[in-house]
């Protein structure tokens, strides 16, 4: 698959998406797109909120026998809703403005995912 277009492809599909990258099971952004005018972090806060992302993913993971395997994470914060799919054993961070009708811009993107 190629993830940099799934993430031009998702980046594309509504306007009020931000950000879209994919992240490796390793922790490694190994793609990314993004509306370069609407940026709110530097590239060192990206790499911040990666980091935090997948350490998160990681921990939760011991739970996975449990709870099944993640399908969706969501964070709202006041500037921007974060939201992570899974996709196969990698998942796409999507970052939509903070009053965006995400649970539509979440459908679209799993039909991008998963066609």
């Amino acid at each position: 698959m190629d993830y940099n277009n799934l993430c031009g492809d998702v980046l594309d599909s509504n306007s009020q998406i931000r950000f879209a990258g994919v992240l490796s099971s390793r922790g490694d952004l190994i793609a990314q797109k993004s509306r370069d005018d609407d940026q709110l972090l530097t590239d060192e806060e990206v790499k911040m909120s990666v980091h935090y992302t997948f350490e998160r993913w990681n921990r939760l993971q011991n739970l996975e026998h449990r709870l099944g395997k993640e399908k969706a994470t969501i964070t709202e914060y006041e500037n921007v809703t974060m939201v992570s799919l899974l996709l196969e054993n990698n998942l796409v961070l999507v970052s939509i403005e903070p009053n965006a009708n995400y649970p539509e811009i979440i459908s679209k993107i799993r039909a991008i995912i998963r066609p």
